[in-house]
């Protein structure tokens, strides 16, 4: 399973500086642990690896985030890799248990992840760790029916891109705004 999820990694293109960081700490770190799954709650190991998933509204460009109630903030949904498990199952998981719905991968990435982060969780300090997180795209649509789980979310909610770009960093997960500048596509040469 180490070496799928070291393929992933590898295969991610950064978008910026600090991507390209992340993934050659993420990379060292998968090459000198033995031990990438939470063992134990909340901390064991630490780091260990997150699967995070955007669902995403093509057609304006919004994206569902939920508050999340023990990071305090509106991130995207996601968790923890169990033992022995792939990301991409953590996913479609996860999309199930936190919001009602199928996962449905976007085309333009797939069951590839699209972004890479190292975060430092908030919390009580003897919850506080480092999570390595694969942050996968999915479609979705502000008119498609949601379960959300209310007992780990205070509320979701669409955001449209200007309304990501325009919160207050503390509301956010800190590298919310790098995702979706990764998202927005680059024209073509050429085309107006």
């Amino acid at each position: 399973m180490e070496s799928e999820i070291r393929a992933l990694v590898e295969a991610l293109t950064p978008a910026d500086d600090l991507e390209a960081r992340h993934r050659a700490e993420c990379l060292a770190w998968l090459a000198g642990t033995d031990d990438i799954f939470r063992r134990e709650k909340a901390r064991t190991p630490s780091p260990h690896l997150v699967a995070y998933f955007l669902l995403r509204d093509e057609a304006d460009g919004s994206v569902l985030l939920v508050d999340h109630i023990k990071a305090g903030r509106w991130l995207p949904s996601g968790g923890h890799v169990e033992p022995g498990e792939h990301p991409v199952e953590t996913v479609r998981r996860e999309v199930v248990e936190e919001l009602g719905v199928p996962a449905v991968f976007s085309p333009r990435f797939g069951e590839r992840p699209a972004f890479l982060t190292v975060t430092e969780t908030v919390g009580r300090p003897e919850e506080r760790h480092t999570d390595v997180s694969l942050w996968f795209l999915l479609t979705g649509s502000r008119d498609q029916a949601l379960t959300p789980d209310l007992g780990e979310f205070r509320s979701v909610r669409w955001w449209a891109p200007r309304e990501v770009a325009a919160a207050s960093p503390e509301t956010l997960d800190p590298h919310m705004g790098r995702m979706m500048a990764k998202l927005v596509e680059v024209p073509a040469a050429g085309r107006i």
